[in-house]
């Protein structure tokens, strides 16, 4: 190795150390997730823990179950704690509001993963309705070669979150790029669960079977479609499979074995609990943040989650490099705000 090239070398060690130095770093983060039994949080949790250890964080979790009480608990029991940084993904967003008040008064900033609260300081999350337009897009070009250029969808939503509707305006308003005749057949509750998105979908198929797309907020909801369309003896043969999350191992098992789950928006979990923790320091150090850390999203389309993702058969894992080289937009399309309007 060449002297220039020895001495450019250390010159970015020490640029590396100081960046850390001038830092100062929390010592326990306390995170209240709304559902840690559910692969996408598990993969949250995964990138927060590993991050907060590169840093020599502690990062303690506790689990809400969707229920709101059980969160405000949690979330007390961290202030009383005094835990240096609070981190918390909504099970709604207005029982969290009081929280926000709570941790304020006691001298805790906060970061919100995934959904909006009034009177928040930063939210670390993707850009939802992006998300659905541009899986949208993708699904109006495969139907365009292979469907026949009709898209009748089959919507397996949750109105509940604005998030999760936003990805189902923009996945319709995707669409319709490519097809502008494109209709949504059903529009379904599907609760983001498994249980819930087979028995709507069940139920509507019952009804009117005249679909041949299923889009899904998230995976759950896509393969709970899916299941239905099955359970009812149909052939995948001229249908589309759309799903969100990409949020463990069930979306990479049913891309590898179900012929009509085709396209997957991929959110990388585990690269927005990084960033979460990054936006922790952060605030820790008082320094500004956006209201909206984006988190980036990107369509996989077949066997495109190899870029993304190594796969052993048990475990995956994430390629750091490819996914850090996306860019997230600076300014998402829709916001919640616009769901008002």
């Amino acid at each position: 190795m060449g002297l220039t090239k020895k001495l450019l070398l250390a010159s970015a060690a020490v640029l590396i150390a100081v960046s850390a130095q001038a830092q100062n770093m929390p010592k326990k983060i306390g995170y209240v997730t709304n559902y840690a039994t559910h692969e996408w949080y598990q993969n949250v949790i995964k990138g927060m823990q590993a991050h907060g250890k590169e840093l020599g964080i502690e990062v303690e979790v506790q689990d809400a179950n969707l229920d709101i009480a059980k969160q405000v608990a949690a979330a007390e029991d961290f202030i009383a704690k005094g835990v240096d940084v609070l981190i918390i993904t909504p099970v709604n967003e207005e029982g969290v509001v009081p929280l926000l008040r709570q941790a304020k008064s006691a001298n805790i900033p906060v970061v919100l993963e995934g959904n909006p609260v009034k009177g928040m300081t930063t939210m670390v999350a993707i850009c939802d309705y992006d998300t659905g337009y541009h899986s949208g897009v993708a699904a109006g070009k495969y139907a365009k070669e292979k469907l026949g250029g009709v898209a009748k969808v089959m919507n397996v939503g949750l109105p509940l979150l604005s998030a999760t509707v936003l990805r189902s305006k923009g996945f319709m308003d995707g669409i319709k790029t490519e097809i502008p005749d494109a209709v949504m057949v059903h529009d379904l509750d599907g609760g983001g669960n498994p249980d819930r998105a087979l028995e709507v979908s069940s139920a509507a198929l019952a009804k009117n079977a005249d679909i041949n797309i299923i889009y899904g907020i998230n995976d759950s909801s896509s393969l709970g479609g899916l299941q239905a369309w099955k359970a009812a003896g149909k052939p995948q043969d001229g249908l589309l499979t759309v799903g969100t999350g990409g949020e463990g191992l069930a979306f990479i098992n049913a891309i590898e074995k179900e012929p009509s789950y085709r396209i997957e928006a991929a959110m990388f979990p585990e690269k927005e609990g990084f960033t979460a923790i990054d936006a922790a320091v952060k605030l820790f150090n008082g320094e500004e943040v956006p209201q909206h850390i984006v988190s980036p999203t990107a369509p996989m389309i077949g066997d495109e989650w190899k870029k993304f993702y190594d796969y052993d058969g048990k475990t995956r894992t994430i390629k750091w490099d490819a996914v850090n080289a996306l860019e997230a937009p600076a300014k998402c399309m829709k916001t919640s705000a616009d769901l008002k309007n």
